[in-house]
C-alpha cells in the first residue's frame, strides 16, 4: 500500500516590507488566502504578534473572519490565539460566531506564549503571568464551550450558556514550539502543531511525546499532529537563494532584537560584519529553499522523519509575488490543485 498523499497548510503572519504599508500587509494575507485556496492547500492559519514592524497580524480572529467570508473550501483558522492575554469565555464566543460564518472550516489554535517583549505583555493583561500557569485548564474550558459539552464538575461558570448555538464545532489544535505543549495536547486529546520554524531540532521529539502520551477524546480518537516548518521555492536554486536573503537578514535581526520591515534581497546582506555573515551562513545551511523539486524533497524527508501526513508552510520574503510564486510551485510539485480540491 503507497504511503498517504503529504497535505499541505500555510501559515501567514502579515509580513510588512519596506516601503508597503502595514495595512497593506493585512490585506495581503487575506489575498493570499484566497491564493491558497484556488491552489488546493488544506488550511490557511494566521498568527498572532504584537510590538513588531515585521509582522503585524496582531487580531488573527478578526482576519479568520474575514478569510471566512470569502472562502469557500479551506480551513481557516489561528496559529494561534495567545491564550494568557485573554478571557477563555471570550475566545469561545468568538469562535463559535466564527464557526456559524463558515460551518466545517474553523480551527483554533491556542498557544502560551506572549508573541512579544514584556510590556506590551503586561498591557495586554497584567494578569498575565497566572494565566499561562491556567492555560491547560483554560483550553480544557474552550474546548468545552466551543463544542457545547459540560465543564469540568463544580466548574463556577458551569451554567454559562455560549452563543450562538451552532451544529458544528471549531477544531481546537495547541500550538508550541516545546514539550509542553504536546503533553497539553495529549492529556486533552486534542491535535498538536509544533512550530518547527522556531525548533526545528525538537519537533521529532515533541510529536513522539505527543503520541506517546495521549488520551483518546471522543472527537480525537487517535493522535493527529503537524508542523510549521519555513519554505522557499523559485523557478532555480540560485533565485530561491536570493530571494532567501530577505528572510536571512529578518533572523539575524530576530538575534539581536531588531523587529523592522523586510529588506529587499539586494540590500538584505550588503553591511553585516564577518561573525553576522556566519550566522547567515548557519541560518541558510539549515533552511528549505530552492527550487520545486530541492523544496519538495526536504519537505517529504521531514514528514517522513516526523512520522506526519500535513506540514504547515510559512513563507517570508520582501515581494508578496514571491511568496505565492513559492506557494504555486510546491502546490505543483505536491499536486494539491486536484479536480477534487480545486
Amino acid at each position: 500500500m503507497s504511503a498517504p498523499k503529504l497535505r499541505l497548510s500555510v501559515l501567514d503572519q502579515s509580513p510588512v516590507a519596506r516601503g508597503i504599508g502595514e495595512d497593506v500587509a493585512i490585506r495581503q494575507t487575506i489575498e493570499m488566502a484566497l491564493h491558497c485556496e484556488a491552489l488546493g492547500y488544506s488550511r490557511f492559519w494566521v498568527s498572532e504578534h504584537h510590538g513588531s514592524q515585521t509582522i503585524v497580524g496582531s487580531a488573527p480572529e478578526i482576519l479568520v473572519a474575514a478569510m471566512a467570508a470569502r472562502t469557500t473550501r479551506i480551513r481557516v483558522g489561528t496559529a494561534g490565539v495567545l491564550l494568557p492575554h485573554y478571557s477563555p469565555l471570550k475566545v469561545a464566543e468568538q469562535f463559535r460566531v466564527l464557526e456559524a460564518i463558515a460551518p466545517g472550516r474553523v480551527d483554533l489554535g491556542l498557544g502560551r506564549a506572549p508573541g512579544t517583549e514584556g510590556r506590551m505583555a503586561y498591557a495586554l493583561n497584567p494578569h498575565g503571568d497566572e494565566a499561562v500557569e491556567r492555560f491547560p485548564a483554560n483550553v480544557r474550558d474552550i474546548v468545552a464551550w466551543t463544542s457545547g459539552a459540560p465543564l469540568a464538575e463544580g466548574h463556577p461558570f458551569a451554567q454559562i450558556r455560549v452563543a450562538p448555538n451552532t451544529p458544528g464545532a471549531p477544531e481546537v489544535w495547541v500550538l508550541g514550539s516545546s514539550d509542553y505543549g504536546a503533553q497539553v495536547a495529549a492529556f486533552l486529546g486534542l491535535p498538536f502543531c509544533h512550530a518547527a520554524f522556531i525548533n526545528e531540532r525538537g519537533a521529532g521529539d515533541a510529536i513522539a511525546l505527543h503520541r506517546k502520551l495521549y488520551k483518546p477524546s471522543e472527537r480525537w480518537p487517535t493522535p493527529i499532529a503537524t508542523a510549521c516548518v519555513f519554505a522557499l521555492a523559485a523557478g532555480t536554486n540560485e533565485e530561491a537563494r536570493h530571494v532567501f536573503a530577505t528572510r536571512a537578514r529578518s533572523r539575524l535581526n530576530r538575534d539581536l532584537g531588531i523587529r523592522l520591515p523586510l529588506l529587499p534581497p539586494d540590500e538584505a546582506l550588503a553591511d553585516i560584519s564577518p561573525a553576522e555573515q556566519a550566522r547567515v551562513d548557519m541560518i541558510m545551511a539549515d533552511a528549505i529553499f530552492g527550487d520545486g523539486p530541492t523544496c519538495a524533497a526536504k519537505l517529504r524527508a521531514l514528514a517522513a522523519r516526523w512520522g506526519v501526513e500535513e506540514l504547515v508552510v510559512l513563507t517570508h520574503a520582501y515581494r508578496v509575488e514571491d511568496r505565492k510564486t513559492s506557494f504555486e510551485i510546491l502546490a505543483r510539485e505536491f499536486e494539491l490543485a486536484t479536480p477534487a480540491t480545486a
